[in-house]
């Protein structure tokens, strides 16, 4: 018998099962719904203040925070894959009391902490220059402009929050504790209405007021995680806070840096591919802007919900990716996508049946909320259209294959900028949704060619690194 063979004797498999699958995807679902929920909330309030410019700049000003917080999700997805990987190589060892030891999946919530706090304390400085640069780049109207710096001059002071997030989502995520996710963004969310209306309402501090609630609601919700991952780990606070030289070397750094520099790549590709959609909305004017801002909301709500089985398929492929157990790698690539597929339809039907009310809720401005009902079918099969892309994600991402997440980026990016150009100049608004569908259309074409090269070839190591 084989070195191989007798470990993965010694050690359970990997449950692969539907009710597997779902039971992770599940609780980071309902995380997710709660993340974009304070952004449909934020902009319904704004929407209801009968004031398209100020609809239409919190349009540009989430767009701009999301360009450039998006682009270091990385953070997310590097703790995300390397504590998957973690707990493969620690169940690959079959040493029961090295599963006990925290410290190799602390010292990857450390790293990431770290680099999350260098990164956000950078934008925050560098914010009264971002803004201004920012907007002018998204062709922001001067009165639209205005109502988005003043959301923004707030909501700067939560990016190192934010960021924290990522890190503590991914690493739970990783592990298959998705409940902990759960706990951590319901409490950011009802945390976030709740002082969004006070500040608005009770305190009539208008778009500031919303920017504030959401601010505070960010660091709140870490002090809540870091309690989280004292619980989950069985720590002191003295521990959770001591690093292990050991795990902060210039390779475990290095490592660190490589990855997150591919993903770094394709985060900031695509976050530009959406400021570029924002971009051609503004050229078109307040009331389209204003428009595609309320039902791109539906792409962020079904894409965080689609997240959900992109985890699972994530988390269960880094597992398998560990153990280097190829044929169990490859059920759960099929099962993974089959709930995937399954949670679309589901998705599409019940925004083919909410969107009136949907709309109704959104605004109360009369020409808005006729052009995106004009435009609503285009919005209510985004999740048919861009499951595939979110369900091939978590299975690189699961791989921590860099070098291929980055080089897919980049061949979208060749394809991507010139036809949405093309489809705009030829169709003005029908132009810009085709090109939010090929962009979302693209990402399963050029990941499903990789991984079925690397499936033709049974080359998935090549995908995946070593340790």
């Amino acid at each position: 018998m084989s070195a191989n063979s007798a470990t993965s004797h010694a050690m359970p498999p990997i449950d692969t099962s539907y009710k597997r699958i779902v039971a992770i995807a599940l609780p980071v679902l309902l995380a997710n719904l709660a993340m974009p929920l304070q952004s449909v909330i934020d902009t319904a309030i704004v929407g209801n203040m009968n004031d398209t410019a100020k609809l239409a700049g919190m349009g540009l000003a989430i767009q701009l925070l999301s360009l450039l917080l998006v682009s270091f999700n990385f953070l997310q997805y590097a703790s995300s894959g390397l504590a998957a990987q973690a707990l493969g190589q620690l169940a690959n060892n079959s040493n029961a009391s090295a599963l006990s030891v925290p410290t190799p999946l602390l010292s990857i919530l450390q790293r990431a902490l770290l680099l999350a706090f260098v990164i956000g304390a950078i934008l925050l400085l560098a914010k009264p220059w971002l803004i201004d640069f920012g907007l002018q780049a998204l062709s922001a109207n001067p009165e639209s402009g205005r109502a988005a710096k003043a959301y923004l001059d707030v909501r700067f002071w939560g990016v190192i929050a934010e960021l924290m997030n990522f890190a503590f989502i991914g690493w739970f995520a990783g592990q298959g504790k998705t409940r902990y996710m759960l706990y951590q963004q319901g409490f950011i969310a009802v945390l976030n209405i709740v002082l969004t209306l006070f500040f608005v309402f009770a305190m009539q501090m208008g778009l500031a007021g919303v920017a504030l609630g959401t601010t505070i609601a960010f660091w709140f919700g870490i002090l809540m995680a870091l309690w989280l991952s004292r619980q989950h780990l069985k720590i002191s606070w003295t521990a959770l806070f001591k690093a292990d030289r050991q795990y902060f070397t210039k390779e475990k750094m290095l490592r660190l840096f490589s990855l997150n520099k591919d993903i770094f790549v394709r985060t900031l590709i695509l976050t530009l591919s959406f400021a570029w959609i924002t971009r051609l909305s503004a050229q078109s004017g307040d009331v389209i802007l204003a428009a595609n801002a309320i039902l791109l909301q539906v792409l962020s709500i079904s894409a965080f919900a689609l997240d959900g089985v992109a985890v699972s398929a994530e988390t269960l492929s880094g597992q398998a990716a560990g153990r280097r157990a190829w044929p169990r790698f490859r059920i759960i690539v099929k099962r993974t996508g089959v709930v995937s597929y399954g949670l679309a339809i589901m998705l599409s039907v019940i925004w083919w049946l909410s969107m009136p009310t949907y709309l109704g809720l959104m605004t109360n401005i009369d020409s808005v909320f006729a052009l995106a009902y004009d435009y609503h079918l285009y919005a209510v099969l985004l999740p048919l259209v861009g499951v595939g892309a979110y369900w091939l994600d978590g299975i690189f991402f699961g791989l921590t294959a860099g070098s291929v997440i980055r080089n897919a980026a980049l061949i979208l990016a060749a394809i991507f900028f010139p036809l949405s150009w093309l489809l705009y100049q030829q169709w003005d608004m029908t132009g810009i949704w085709l090109s939010v569908w090929c962009l979302l259309l693209l990402r399963l074409v050029i990941l499903g060619g990789f991984l079925y090269r690397a499936n033709q070839t049974g080359s998935y190591e090549k995908l995946q690194p070593e340790a």
